[in-house]
């Protein structure tokens, strides 16, 4: 599993790990309040498919700074930009999925597709308390920061896309924090080139409890094998 390591641009320190390989390559961005570490083992079955993934987490807080969706998005094309990565898919899970989402948005062109794994609502919803998320995976001191970048952007709605490019769904039948109703909602904007597809008995955390039924139809959906 590759190790993480810290872009630290105009001194914000921004997390990757980075899987490179020769195949196709993924943008993995994590949800609310959690490190890239919960999403190694995902990273990893797609890399021994010889998908070149990079997990990119959130810049912690620092003093002063007050992000909006827009500036975490942008640092996820910083990191893009510094590993040369050329028309990545780029996704992410629940939050992770939003930031992901705001940059195809707001940088046309510079993805192939958006991975959505879980869908967020309107609401700003914490963790379930049926939530597998182990302790450490979380990174509470993001929270707020992540809370109050959500705040300061609500000119893009949850059920904005960007144009033209394919978005693949997938999402926990099970989910109380991402609800499958979110993203069959956002297929419903533009089924043609919009696939949603559902793992049963899946809840929140389900890019770490089913791997297997993750990247399973990432691996069909780009058609690499």
């Amino acid at each position: 599993m590759a190790d993480i390591e810290t872009f630290e641009p105009d001194g914000r320190a921004i997390p990757y790990a980075e899987d490179r390989r020769n195949g196709p390559s993924l943008v993995l961005v994590p949800g609310q309040g959690l490190n890239i570490g919960y999403l190694g083992p995902l990273a990893e079955a797609l890399a021994e498919e010889d998908f070149h993934v990079v997990r990119i987490g959130s810049r912690l807080p620092q003093s002063g700074a007050e992000p909006t969706m827009h500036d975490l998005a942008e640092d996820v094309i910083d990191v893009m930009d510094h590993l040369d990565l050329a028309l990545p898919w780029v996704g992410g899970h629940g939050f992770g999925g939003s930031v992901a989402r705001i940059a195809s948005i707001d940088h046309p062109g510079r993805f192939g597709g958006l991975l959505l794994l879980g869908v967020e609502g309107t609401e700003d919803a914490a963790a379930s308390a049926a939530s597998e998320v182990p302790e450490n995976a979380r990174k509470s001191e993001l929270v707020a920061m992540q809370r109050a970048a959500r705040a300061a952007t609500p000119e893009v709605g949850p059920l904005e896309i960007p144009p033209g490019i394919p978005i693949l769904i997938i999402q926990g039948a099970d989910d109380e924090v991402a609800a499958p109703a979110n993203g069959e909602a956002l297929a419903a904007r533009a089924p043609e080139r919009i696939s949603v597809v559902t793992i049963e008995g899946a809840r929140d955390l389900f890019p770490l409890t089913h791997v297997g039924e993750t990247a399973w139809p990432i691996e069909d959906y780009l058609d690499w094998d």
